[in-house]
């Protein structure tokens, strides 16, 4: 029986384990990669493991999120990061070259690697035949330190694309319409391959588009072959050095397969709150819109800002419309300004911003009161933009910029006959703005610079024998890290202060949630299914963890979130009835007598006691040996310590 891509990669990895769909395996860590708003964290866990310099091939930090600097709380994080890059090992790029994504695709990713990012959408390296798994900071503190990363073994599901897009239909529409098929749940504890004839007509910024974005779809990675397209991409970016191919074997089997005909695709749109809302442009009709944002990883490469300079070329952009486009790199943004592009889309009314995250995680650019904005980016949950009644929709960059120039939602097909987009033979290629580390022999010299908003990691405790606590908060279904920890240009300079940052968790839910959870002193939540969808970011169970929540009982979790919960010591359980999700009311007290004895002996099914109704309600705790030990020790960075000390 042949292997797939994943399965290859994971054999050349695993450490610890068996390829057992289901179990948990530990795979070692070739690359990692971490931004500003969650780096700092990261650095500050990895310091604390005392291991003096990263043991990985190669570990990036980016600056691309928190780069407005409207106070010394980004710029003071910005300084610690690079001291911590420079004597640790790691190369740094600075704040202006670009979205951590885009730049690692070009400049490092490398065919059968492994890597991980604490961000959620490093998966886009899959584009490069990479299997890119986005990861706490914790677990990425790890990795630089040379432990495992560990996950649970997944199902491979077979995207098998055949035919070739039509003139104006996206990359974007294809994870579109996979969404649409899998829905924002559908890839939990999967890996998505894609296969088929039709791989063969996309290019890798297209397929890395449609990687970046299988996030939303909860998958653990997704992936495509390195093929004659990959070594090409390679060498216009001269690295041709790091090309190898690989693909699935011709009887691979899979668990599952989705057979796209790409030729029979329309322009889609994801419509609000949800990337798997998805319509054809036509069936949402002329929709009347406010502002256009073009950019974020997923849609901000050289061909995505060529197609998009070619609409507006002599064109002017709607009078009701504003529209905001961000190229995904230092390298795209040189690039565009030298072919001319740069200058059609200035020409045209565009506002151009820095090569950064923006308005994609709610950094400037938020739309006006219940305004409707058409963006390129991977998420549109309720006020991730920075305003609460937005109506954010998802959508291409040629139905961005068509619909830029009419005022409404509007179908690119309308533009025309469509002329061939190629990439360029050799891209631009000038790495000043990534700084490289000092010499082994001079890192003890490199002095790791601190600022006032810089707060250490939260006080930590092993697991208790006996959890009675109140229910602090109880909400539904779908709740997303956004929904956690918000994040937007007033809370994001936060990141690295939890005392000051846990003041806004639950706000969009609750904003009396902090000041309850923090006088209850310790607590539970209760959730509904996908619990946790959505960004990679930690400070989702560190403010929690702050606050005193001890325990967090749902129907369902997201991968990362629950991993994260996991690495900060509390404790993940998930209904064995869904139904007895309603004998639980926020105020509720409960208690899991002898929890630590149940975990310590591997029970998975214990019974928490509604002492408020009297409710007998059976949950699973399901921990494996090493998880079990986390718990136990009160996370995994006490657990390494320990570790380390052994």
């Amino acid at each position: 029986m042949g292997l797939t891509m994943t399965e290859k990669i994971l054999s050349a990895h695993l450490v610890e384990g068996e390829l057992v769909r289901g179990t948990e395996i530990g795979i070692r860590i070739d690359q990692t990669l971490t931004q500003d708003a969650t780096g700092t964290m990261a650095y500050l866990e990895f310091e604390a493991m005392g291991v003096p310099r990263v043991r990985t091939e190669r570990s990036v930090a980016y600056i691309d999120h928190n780069t407005l600097q409207n106070g010394f709380e980004n710029a003071d994080d910005h300084r610690f990061i690079g001291s911590c890059a420079k004597k640790h090992g790691l190369y740094f790029s600075r704040p202006g070259n670009g979205i951590c994504h885009q730049v690692h695709l070009e400049r490092f990713g490398i065919p059968g690697k492994t890597l991980i990012g604490s961000d959620s959408h490093t998966p886009t390296g899959g584009g490069l035949g990479m299997l890119a798994i986005g990861a706490g900071g914790l677990d990425v503190a790890v990795a630089m330190g040379g432990g495992a990363y560990y996950i649970t073994c997944p199902k491979v599901v077979n995207v098998k694309l055949s035919g070739k897009l039509s003139p104006w239909v996206a990359a974007k529409d294809v994870i579109l319409e996979v969404l649409r098929r899998m829905s924002v749940k559908g890839g939990v504890g999967k890996v998505i391959e894609y296969t088929g004839e039709g791989v063969k007509t996309l290019t890798v910024p297209e397929r890395a588009t449609i990687t970046n974005m299988g996030a939303e779809l909860g998958a653990t990675s997704s992936i495509f072959p390195s093929d004659e397209m990959t070594k090409a991409f390679l060498k216009a970016q001269q690295r041709e050095e790091v090309w190898t191919p690989l693909a699935a074997d011709p009887d691979a089997v899979y668990d599952e397969v989705i057979e796209i005909d790409l030729s029979k695709l329309e322009p889609l749109a994801a419509c609000p709150h949800s990337p798997d809302n998805v319509k054809t442009t036509g069936e949402i009709g002329k929709l009347k819109i406010d502002q256009v944002c073009i950019g974020s990883c997923t849609n901000s490469s050289l061909l995505d800002m060529m197609k998009v300079a070619y609409i507006l070329k002599g064109k002017t952009v709607h009078p009701d419309v504003s529209l905001a486009i961000a190229p995904g790199s230092k390298q795209v943004l040189n690039m565009i300004a030298a072919n001319g592009a740069l200058g059609d889309m200035i020409d045209a009314g565009a506002r151009i911003l820095e090569s950064a995250c923006g308005p994609c995680i709610g950094m400037g650019q938020s739309p006006n009161s219940g305004g409707i904005s058409l963006r390129t980016f991977n998420r549109n949950f309720e006020g991730r933009s920075g305003t609460k009644d937005g109506q954010i929709y998802l959508v291409s960059p040629e139905t961005a910029a068509a619909s830029a120039l009419t005022g409404y939602l509007t179908d690119p097909r309308t533009l025309g006959e469509m002329p061939e987009f190629k990439l360029p033979d050799v891209f631009t290629v000038n790495d000043n703005m990534v700084t490289l580390p000092a010499d082994e022999k001079d890192m003890d010299e490199v002095e790791i610079k601190l600022g006032p908003n810089i707060k250490p990691y939260p006080e930590t405790h092993p697991l208790l024998e006996t959890i009675d606590a109140p229910v602090s908060l109880k909400v539904g279904d779908n709740i997303t890290t956004d929904h956690i920890m918000p994040a937007g240009a007033k809370i994001l300079p936060l990141r690295s202060n939890i005392p000051k940052i846990s003041e806004h968790c639950f706000a969009v839910c609750d904003e009396e949630f902090p000041k309850r959870a923090k006088a209850l002193g310790q607590s539970i939540i209760v959730g509904g299914a996908n619990y946790g969808q959505g960004s990679s970011r930690e400070h989702a169970a560190l403010a929690p963890l702050y606050l005193g929540v001890k325990a967090v009982l749902v129907k369902s979790f997201a991968r990362i979130h629950r991993a994260n919960l996991i690495n900060a010591g509390i404790l993940p359980l998930t209904f064995v009835n869904e139904a007895d999700y309603d004998k639980i009311a926020q105020g509720d007290q409960l208690e899991l007598a002898g929890v630590r004895k149940a975990v310590e002996e591997g029970r998975t099914e214990l019974t928490v006691i509604d002492k408020t109704n009297g409710a007998e309600i059976p949950v699973l705790c399901e921990l494996t040996g090493r998880t079990k030990d986390i718990m136990l020790a009160g996370g995994l960075l006490d657990y390494t310590r320990e570790a380390l000390k052994k």
